[in-house]
Formats: C-alpha cells, sequence, structure tokens
C-alpha cells in the first residue's frame, strides 16, 4: 500500500493537480522519489493453511525464478515445458513443468498449488513452522548474484554504524547484510521509512518491493546527494549496474562470490512429499543429474537455459559464473554439517535465527524439522555419483588480488587468559565459542583469511610511570607487545591444531596496550579479528 500511494501522489503531482509540496514542506518530487519503498514489517507474513499438491496428468509443477542456479533443473528436463525426453520422464515416468515467476509464493506451495519451489535456506528460519515443505536436496550456491553497494568513503561494514541501507526484507541480500552485521557487532534497526531518524549505534535498514528496486532508490539518492542511504543491498546485475551508474560515487562492497552462505534448496510440499516419495526420489535424481551434466559441460547446455529465461548465450554464460551448481558428495556435507569450504545447512539456519533476532522469529523452529535425507541416500545407493568429489574452490576475478588493506568486517573478541600469560582457559565455555566462531568466519568463505591482532589493558601505564618513569614504561610496554602478540599466537595455534584451519589463512600481530578502546579494561583485554575476503 505504501508503494502504491507513493506512486498516485508522483502521477499527480506530474498531472498538475496537487501542489509542488505536502503540508509538512515535504516535496512531492521527494516522495515520488520514494516509490520503492514498501511498508516495514514488525511480524513475518502469515501463510495459507496448509493442503497436499495433488498430481495432475503426472506432471509435477515446480516454480522457480530466473536465476541460472536452476540450471541443472532445466537442463535435466529438457526446457521448461513437461515433457516425454526429459530425464525425469524417462529414467522415473513423470514429468515435470518449470513455471518462472518473480514472487515469493510460499502461501501457493504451502497449499499445495504447486508440488516445489526453491528458495534460501535462511527463509525456512523466517517462515518457521507454518512453512510445510520438506527440504531433499541442496540445489547450490549463490557465487557473486547477490551484493552490498555502499558510498565509496565506507571501506568495511563496521564503517555502517549510523547508516542506512536499503534491501528487500525476508530475502537473501536482507539475510546477507544481517549476517555481515552480526559478525561486525552491529545491531540492525528496521525503519518505517527515509524520513525516521536512523539510530546511530545500529545499522539501519529499510524496505524495497524487491532488491531491484532497492539499488533503483540508492542511485538516485547518491546521484541526487541526498544523503538519507548508504548504500543497498541487491543481486546483479543491478549490483554493477549501481556501481557503474553512480559515476563513482558508489562501489560494490562485496558480493557472496567468496561467501558461501547464500545456499538454494529444494522445498516440496510436505503433503505432496508424503504421498510420493518415489517422486521426489527422481525429482533429488534429475536434480543432481542435470547439475552433473551442467557443470561437466556447461556449454552444451546454454542454448536450453538461455531459451528458458529469454537469455543471449553470452548472458547465459556469465549467469553460470555466478553459480556453483551442488554435486552429491557436497549435498551430503552440506546436511551432515560438514561442509569445509563453504555454509552448512545447519550453520547457515542458525545464522538466520540468530541474524533476524526474537523480533522477527520469537519462536524459531528446529532446522532438522524441514530436512529428509533418504532421497541424497537413494542417490548414493544407485552408485550414479560414486565418482563425485566436492569441489568448492575460491573464486578470483581476473587480476584479482586478496585484500591487503582495509578488511571487510573486524570484530573484538575477549578471550579469558591466565593473568599475565598467554595459556588460554579452553575450561571457559566463552573461549570455545570463540575459537568456533573464526574457524566458522573462515568456513564459510573460500579463501579467505583473517587477522588476529592482539591486546593488552593499558590501566597500569600510570602506575609504571610513578614507579620508574618514561624509561620503565617503556620497557613495560615491550613486554606487553609480547604478551599481546603471545596471545594472538595461542589463538592461531588452537585454531590449526583443534578446529584444522589452514595456517596460510592466519597471519597475527601484537598490538600490546596502544589500541585501546575505552577505559573498560576487561575489553581492553581483547584479540581483534579482521576477516579478509577475496573479490
Amino acid at each position: 500500500m505504501h508503494r502504491i500511494v507513493r506512486t498516485l501522489v508522483a502521477l499527480l503531482a506530474l498531472a498538475g493537480l496537487l501542489p509542488a509540496q505536502d503540508g509538512k514542506g515535504e516535496s512531492l518530487e521527494g516522495l515520488a522519489a520514494d516509490a520503492e519503498l514498501v511498508e516495514t514489517r514488525t511480524e513475518v507474513p502469515r501463510l495459507k493453511a496448509p493442503a497436499a499438491y495433488e498430481l495432475k496428468d503426472n506432471t509435477v509443477l515446480i516454480e522457480l525464478s530466473e536465476y541460472a542456479g536452476y540450471a541443472g533443473l532445466i537442463a535435466a528436463n529438457g526446457g521448461l515445458e513437461p515433457n516425454e525426453g526429459s530425464l525425469f520422464f524417462r529414467k522415473f515416468g513423470f514429468k515435470v513443468k518449470l513455471a518462472l515467476s518473480e514472487e515469493e509464493s510460499w502461501s501457493a506451495l504451502n497449499s499445495g498449488r504447486m508440488a516445489a519451489s526453491a528458495t534460501t535456506v535462511d527463509v525456512l528460519a523466517v517462515y518457521g513452522k507454518q512453512f510445510s515443505v520438506v527440504v531433499p536436496a541442496l540445489i547450490g550456491y549463490s557465487r557473486g548474484a547477490d551484493g552490498v553497494v555502499v558510498s565509496s568513503a565506507i571501506k568495511r561494514i563496521n564503517d555502517l554504524r549510523g547508516k542506512t541501507l536499503a534491501t528487500a526484507q525476508f530475502t537473501e541480500a536482507d539475510f546477507l547484510i544481517r549476517y555481515l552485521a552480526q559478525e561486525a557487532a552491529l545491531p540492525i534497526r528496521m525503519l518505517p521509512d527515509l524520513s525516521a531518524a536512523p539510530d546511530r549505534n545500529s545499522l539501519n535498514l529499510v524496505f524495497c518491493s524487491d532488491a531491484f528496486g532497492a539499488g533503483d532508490l540508492f542511485l538516485r539518492e547518491v546521484k541526487g546527494a541526498r544523503g538519507r542511504l548508504a548504500g543497498c543491498v541487491t543481486w546483479a546485475p543491478k549490483t554493477t549496474e549501481v556501481a557503474d551508474g553512480s559515476e563513482g560515487k558508489a562501489k560494490v562492497l562485496v558480493t557472496n562470490r567468496n561467501l558461501l552462505i547464500v545456499a538454494d534448496i529444494l522445498v516440496v510440499n510436505k503433503g505432496f512429499a508424503a504421498s510420493n516419495p518415489d517422486i521426489v526420489t527422481g525429482l533429488v535424481h534429475g536434480l543432481l543429474e542435470g547439475n552433473r551434466m551442467v557443470r561437466d559441460h556447461p556449454r552444451d547446455h546454454l542454448a536450453v537455459v538461455a531459451k528458458a529465461f529469454g537469455w543471449s548465450a553470452e548472458d547465459a554464460e556469465g549467469e553460470l559464473s555466478k553459480v556453483h551448481l551442488a554435486n552429491l558428495p557436497e549435498n551430503q556435507a552440506f546436511f551432515a554439517g560438514t561442509i569445509d569450504s563453504a555454509g552448512s545447512y545447519g550453520g547457515i539456519y542458525e545464522s538466520a535465527v540468530y541474524a533476524y533476532g526474537k523480533e522477527l522469529i520469537p519462536n524459531p523452529a528446529d532446522s532438522e524439522r524441514f530436512v529428509e535425507k533418504r532421497h541424497l541416500d537413494a542417490a548414493a545407493a544407485s552408485g550414479a555419483f560414486k565418482e563425485q568429489k566436492p569441489s568448492v574452490t575460491p573464486l578470483k576475478s581476473a587480476g584479482a588480488q586478496a585484500v591487503e588493506g582495509d578488511p571487510l568486517l573486524s570484530k573484538d573478541i575477549r578471550f579469558f587468559f591466565k593473568p599475565n600469560s598467554s595459556d588460554l582457559d579452553m575450561n571457559t565455555e566463552e573461549n570455545v565459542k570463540n575459537l568456533e566462531s573464526i574457524k566458522k568466519l573462515l568456513q564459510v568463505s573460500p579463501g579467505s583469511t583473517v587477522l588476529l591482532r592482539g591486546h593488552v589493558d593499558n590501566a597500569l601505564v600510570e602506575t609504571f610511570r610513578k614507579q620508574g618513569g618514561e624509561a620503565f614504561v617503556r620497557s613495560q610496554a615491550l613486554k606487553a607487545m609480547e604478551l599481546s602478540k603471545a596471545r594472538a599466537g595461542e589463538i592461531a595455534r588452537l585454531l590449526t591444531e583443534r578446529h584444522k584451519v589452514d595456517a596460510a589463512r592466519i597471519e597475527r600481530i601484537g598490538r600490546g596496550w596502544e589500541e585501546p578502546v575505552g577505559t573498560d579494561s576487561e575489553m581492553n583485554r581483547r584479540v581483534e579479528v579482521q576477516w579478509f575476503t577475496l573479490e
């Protein structure tokens, strides 16, 4: 409704039927410029009641969006339309219709108007117990399709404190920025619109009807130098369109090219899955076979993918470069939580619950309620994919180098050391959790590295000065530097020995007491973790 009202205002103003300003002095041109904005939801939308999908004409209806990550399904089906030449019919005796839609039709899936669809793991966390679906397979990872575009002066996620971004609510774009914010210890504040004052200690969000609208809104903002928005979270090709169209005033801060937390999954109507387990097994087998076809010989399938989406073959090839189609062992590792170079099902799900918070997800569902692994087990038992190996590796653009200047984000982690020692107390639960959190940073982003910056408390500096003057302060400062370096080194040792992190992905330095964050001694005894990702 908010969007419709603003659009009507714009049309009436252009027609000369409204004055140039509203009663509060706000220009109607400004209202029109915000037409993409929609009402901020403070509760998750309710879905229609569950009902089972009924098979008609031996055809399974699956709804997909226009995204190259679904190329495997399209290749296996030989296009969008049901046909007897498809892999699904030849091997399993049923036909598939792939319908394209950009609507988030979760109520239609819930109420049995379609058999299956595709979404990202974070959406399951949002809709929770009301979402009556099963998840039999991972389709793949987005590798650069989603990204954060910001004003050029912003160097890292931490710089967004007190700033406002536009995105689309309850989408993978919303989850992406919430995930990054939580890793940077930035609270999220949802604003009703751009007239609301941003919270100076939070990353503030306003929402548009879709992520493309968020990109358009930010581009107008940055070109008009209005200063209300610091960026947007959107997806390709809008990410590059905004950066290129900003005349140097905006840049792509990060994409998920090597940040593998946006994972596409197959979701099947629960009632239909219960009544037709053999069909679901066929869907999973066909998906895996289609993914293999496109992974092994992408050029052979460009034509069918391009035709399905109305793309050129060149566009299809470019879009396929932004996805990773999952094979069987990657599927198995994804659901088992053992994948070591990307986000796992459970890890992404719990990250989404935490990122959205109790305000939006007060009673989260158990992630395992959705998973149905027997169809992957059947694919493994068939032996059809026995030669496959997991292969999720870092991707670099031509000429790209690892970041050596500003990290994507930094976070202060307080480890508990014994007094004046670099021995970490591993009986402290917080220490164990903090080590795990660093491991997860590296795990979800192949090729990324961390810099551990050790710090000690500066509370005794004045005491040292009174005891022995500046010479004594300098001698103690050197000891503090060595202790802070040793503490960072101890964290690195535990990461490599206990968590099997590659030592080449960890650097460490000691900063002594040179960089206090305030007067709180406990906060100053810390290890700062800086996370560098490949882009």
